[in-house]
């Protein structure tokens, strides 16, 4: 009896125990499935996220891309993915930063590494220190670039290997290279860059190496490179940000080897290809205008490269008003939105203090480094400019005086661009001047000697000095004052 229920209760015992495992096998599949079903999630949700952004930041779309971040965001709040916000403010410092509104790019750079404190992903926080690590070369403080670059690098190391972190990792090495570069340590860039390229193998990758050896002045290499660049363009679907950069470095190459006509026309596309992106990198297309007033002052062209010099410094202007204010309105319409975001995550830092803590970094050295720099650089131009007209105000000054002394009808119409307001200051003493005189005007404006004016008209001596006369008459020109003296204070 004792052995039989002995064996009866070891046998409830025994099967209790397998529903216990069975139930927990099902219960460690369904949080393992839950699992991986929320990883699936995540990756989708950061994948589709990049895509759709990469494509509204290369076409210029602003506005767009700070809408989809902004949906996003919202939608990490609900699936309580810190990641993913992080993300959603990356995607707009990036743009920021790009367009030089460095302020807005710091506060969402700090909002992004809040969610990312306690993160085990390796490639969030790569992307994160690749983004400061651009945010500080764009402030030309390399040193601190090559840091975050170092920084992000080991993070990408030891991220899992996925889709996403086989397309940063090329971009990383791309980066430092071009860092290297700046800094002068030539040998390490080449490897970084060539590094890059062999993972890529893409338009860009391939034109930042034809770059490096622009810029090391290896010519040979840089056709190699550019002509692999133009191949890959016409068999694949290039972004217009892409083709910015290629015909840039075209021009650049075309200028080296004295190939003026070819530059021009890669120059002009690389404006085009600008204007299609909305001005993606508007702080890059200042180098375009002023190669293109270097390549045209080399040709003897100096009303174009005056023209492409003014361009240089418009754009200039252009950026720090129109550019900045848009770029301010869209994104401070992005921080209204995301203010209220304690009520999708209450423990969230309150944007009033990143603001803050924005605006007492930002200010101080860099401010006073960057207001410098500014001025020298406003003076440099100044400079240059004057040059400039200076060199086409002799052009055309030579070119009337050969037009006057060949007696050519179109004297009188060239003289009028050399100087506008002229003509119009003596027709308002005297509206009666017949064209004859106002040609004769403009010659003595240009101090011929009545003999040079008998000659180049074929008239006597004797008749310029009766037309000298009758203009003295006309424009009421005192006997005692000279008549040269009185054409050089009209229109100077």
């Amino acid at each position: 009896m004792i052995v039989i229920k002995s064996n009866t209760t070891y046998t409830i015992s025994l099967r209790k125990m397998m529903i216990c495992v069975v139930n927990m096998g099902i219960l460690l599949c369904i949080l393992s499935c839950n699992k991986n079903s929320q990883d699936k999630e995540k990756e989708n949700f950061d994948s589709v996220l990049l895509k759709k952004n990469t494509e509204l930041q290369l076409s210029g779309e602003y506005e767009k891309l700070i809408e989809l971040n902004i949906g996003y965001l919202k939608k990490a709040a609900k699936m309580q993915y810190k990641e993913g916000k992080a993300l959603c403010y990356l995607n707009i410092a990036e743009i920021n930063i790009s367009t030089e509104n460095y302020e807005k790019a710091l506060i969402l750079l700090e909002k992004a590494g809040e969610n990312l404190k306690d993160s085990e992903s390796g490639y969030h926080k790569a992307v994160l220190y690749d983004d400061y690590s651009q945010y500080y070369s764009y402030l030309n403080l390399i040193d601190k670039g090559i840091m975050y670059n170092n920084k992000a690098f080991y993070y990408i190391k030891n991220a899992k290997e996925s889709a996403l972190t086989k397309k940063l990792l090329p971009r990383l090495y791309l980066t430092r290279g071009i860092y290297f570069a700046r800094k002068g340590w030539f040998g390490t860039s080449l490897k970084c860059i060539m590094k890059g390229n062999k993972l890529e193998n893409s338009v860009y990758s391939n034109c930042m190496v034809a770059q490096y050896y622009l810029i090391r002045h290896q010519l040979d290499s840089v056709r190699v490179y550019m002509a692999k660049t133009s191949e890959m363009m016409h068999k694949q679907k290039v972004s217009d940000v892409e083709s910015f950069w290629v015909y840039s470095a075209m021009g650049y190459y075309y200028y080296e080897i004295n190939n003026s006509d070819e530059a021009e026309k890669a120059f002009q596309k690389a404006l085009e290809m600008n204007i299609k992106t909305d001005r993606t990198y508007s702080s890059k297309v200042y180098f375009v205008y002023k190669a293109l007033a270097e390549l045209y002052k080399k040709k003897n062209d100096g009303g174009k490269a005056y023209y492409y010099l003014k361009k240089y410094m418009e754009e200039e202007n252009r950026m720090a008003t129109a550019r900045m204010a848009a770029m301010n309105r869209s994104t401070e319409n992005f921080i209204s939105e995301i203010k209220p975001e304690s009520d999708w995550h209450r423990n969230d830092l309150p944007l009033a203090i990143a603001l803050s803590i924005t605006a007492l970094t930002i200010s101080g050295i860099y401010v006073q480094r960057t207001i410098k720099t500014q001025r020298l650089k406003k003076r440099a131009l100044k400079q240059e400019t004057e040059e400039l007209k200076s060199h086409v105000r002799a052009k055309m000054l030579k070119e009337v005086t050969e037009l006057a002394q060949k007696n050519d009808s179109s004297f009188l119409m060239k003289f009028k661009e050399l100087y506008p307001d002229f003509i119009s200051s003596l027709l308002k003493i005297n509206p009666d001047l017949e064209n004859s005189e106002l040609a004769f005007c403009a010659m003595l404006k240009l101090h011929f000697s009545s003999k040079e004016i008998a000659d180049y008209t074929f008239v006597q001596h004797r008749s310029v000095q009766q037309k000298k006369y009758r203009i003295r008459k006309r424009l009421n020109i005192s006997g005692e004052e000279d008549i040269y003296d009185f054409f050089d204070r009209i229109s100077n």
